[in-house]
């Protein structure tokens, strides 16, 4: 009930995620600074996504940490409802997706990226979000919101998306974006209005957070 998008853009990683049930980004979406980028997505199992960035932490091998997640003793009665995607700190990004996926399923994969998604509407989606996102210009929020539409109005999932979200990782060592719309008719479209708010003041916000003496004020009523 889930497509994702999985982008490292120089030290930076971003995922775009959609679906039809609600907070899916609250769930599938999995990151960390200088590290790599996750989702656990399908039936979900958060504490997968969770596990393949520490096995990236660990040797950095985005191929090996899926392998390991995926082959391990403990998931052996459950993996096969569990859709996965990786991507570390170099290379391509790299998908599992389990015999007991839902309904159309599939993954694409290049440098730097990976896109997966089931219940879809076609095999095609993963191939539009990557293809939409190479094309497009702006901040990798906006190029990830980009690629969502693109998806969205391809076919996206069989049925109605009810959720949305974006977030990004980069130097600061958090979060510099984390958008959610965990309910909405209109989720994606809801998203871009949220991240036209943001973006102006993202880097004021990282600034507060690591120079708090320089940081901008905004003027709100209390502020001395």
């Amino acid at each position: 009930m889930t497509f994702s998008l999985v982008v490292r853009e120089g030290e930076r990683f971003g995922i775009a995620a959609s679906s039809s049930s609600p907070a899916v980004a609250a769930r599938v979406v999995h990151l960390r600074p200088g590290v790599g980028a996750a989702t656990s997505q399908n039936i979900t199992d958060p504490t997968l996504g969770t596990r393949l960035l520490e096995g990236l932490a660990d040797h950095g091998d985005a191929a090996r940490a899926l392998d390991d997640v995926t082959g391990a003793a403990g998931n052996a009665d459950t993996i096969a409802y569990r859709q996965l995607t990786v991507l570390g700190r170099s290379g391509p990004g790299f998908a599992y997706s389990g015999a007991r996926t839902l309904g159309r399923h599939a993954s694409a994969a290049a440098d730097g990226a990976v896109a997966a998604g089931n219940m879809l509407s076609g095999a095609h989606i993963p191939g539009v979000l990557l293809d939409a996102y190479a094309a497009a210009a702006g901040e990798l929020e906006e190029r990830l919101l980009t690629a969502m539409k693109a998806a969205v109005a391809a076919g996206g999932e069989e049925g109605p998306l009810y959720s949305a979200g974006v977030a990004v990782v980069a130097h600061a060592g958090w979060r510099v974006t984390d958008l959610r719309v965990d309910w909405a008719e209109d989720p994606v479209d809801r998203l871009g209005d949220l991240l036209g708010v943001w973006l102006p003041q993202r880097d004021d916000y990282v600034r507060r957070g690591l120079d708090p003496a320089t940081a901008p004020s905004y003027g709100v009523p209390g502020d001395l």
